[in-house]
């Protein structure tokens, strides 16, 4: 049975019902996403290029979102501009960070100086 090739793209789902279109690549800097979207999983999430977060709202997957096209678009640079981050999200994002594995990865000292809180 041959599978076919994986989508460049998949859409990710918050609880209220936002959905994000997102480049395959730059999702997978999470592990979690990752399993998820992984062929041989046979996870629904793989098959059908979403996957649904329903404990994250849509104001908080959408800095997820965001974060992961910075974190892909500056991964292999020197000169990273500031990625505005909200003080109200902070919590949030910290446990969303958690939920996808974000806290564990080697993030370049170089993407941690782009953070700016505001």
């Amino acid at each position: 049975m041959d599978l076919a090739p994986p989508s460049k793209y998949v859409t990710l789902v918050s609880g209220d019902g936002f959905e994000f279109v997102v480049l395959r690549d730059a999702a997978m800097v999470s592990p979690i996403i990752k399993g998820m979207l992984d062929p041989r999983s046979q996870f629904v999430e793989a098959k059908d290029a979403r996957c649904v977060f329903q404990e994250m709202s849509g104001m908080v997957l959408d800095k997820v979102v965001e974060y992961f096209h910075y974190w892909y678009r500056y991964r292999n640079s020197e000169d990273v501009p500031d990625m505005d981050i909200p003080v109200e999200l902070c919590l949030e994002l910290l446990a969303a960070a958690d939920y996808l594995g974000l806290d564990h990865i080697c993030v370049p000292l170089s993407l941690l100086r782009g953070l700016n809180v505001y």
